[in-house]
């Protein structure tokens, strides 16, 4: 695997280094002594799955409080989606900065969402299935959003949302003293920095 830093710190595109054959090829999408070696956080407690049925569709802006803070590996398994991540994280260089990544079935990227950011994405084709790859346990009681199109923040959505949640739609605006407790979630393992490699797309 390939490991891509984004301009949101602790955030990166995972790249897959498939072996060819005859066949077709094989490739890691997740491993421990790997993403250790990253600085990334190893645990893995729960997969998901979300299929969406159209272009369009918008889920999140999603993100959970300590002591329920998770770590996400997102990847599109059919599709494709504009996925963003909105840094929250109070003493963080890039408080407020989002950054948007485009994963597709065809491309096979997946995106590391660390500890702290807020996650969200717009499906960009019929019948999109996104699989979440996630280091803590869902905890309802600690599970927050961040309104797809809160001014603050100003996310520049692809294409007009066609499908939206009621409750995604009626997240309240953005207030500092609720998200307080992500001062300091960085998101690595035991508190290394990984080299970054910098890029921006």
């Amino acid at each position: 695997m390939q490991f891509h830093e984004l301009d949101v710190p602790g955030a990166f595109i995972v790249d897959l280094e498939p072996v060819l054959d005859e066949r077709g090829f094989f490739a890691r999408t997740w491993c421990e002594r790997e993403f250790t070696e990253h600085g990334l956080e190893p645990r893995l407690a729960q997969c998901s799955l979300s299929y969406n049925r159209s272009q369009g569709t918008l889920r999140g802006l999603h993100i959970q409080l300590p002591p329920s803070a998770e770590t996400k590996l997102v990847c599109c398994i059919r599709g494709a989606i504009y996925d963003v991540l909105l840094d929250l994280r109070g003493d963080s260089a890039t408080f407020g900065r989002w950054t948007a990544v485009t994963i597709s079935a065809e491309n096979r990227r997946a995106v590391y969402v660390p500890r702290g950011c807020a996650h969200g994405f717009q499906t960009l084709a019929d019948h999109t299935e996104v699989y979440y790859q996630i280091s803590e346990l869902y905890s309802p009681e600690h599970a927050r959003g961040v309104r797809w199109n809160d001014p603050r923040f100003s996310v520049a959505w692809p294409r007009p949302i066609t499908m939206i949640s009621p409750k995604d739609a009626s997240l309240p605006d953005f207030a500092a003293d609720e998200f307080a407790a992500l001062a300091g979630a960085i998101g690595l393992a035991d508190g290394q920095r990984p080299e970054a490699v910098g890029i921006h797309l």
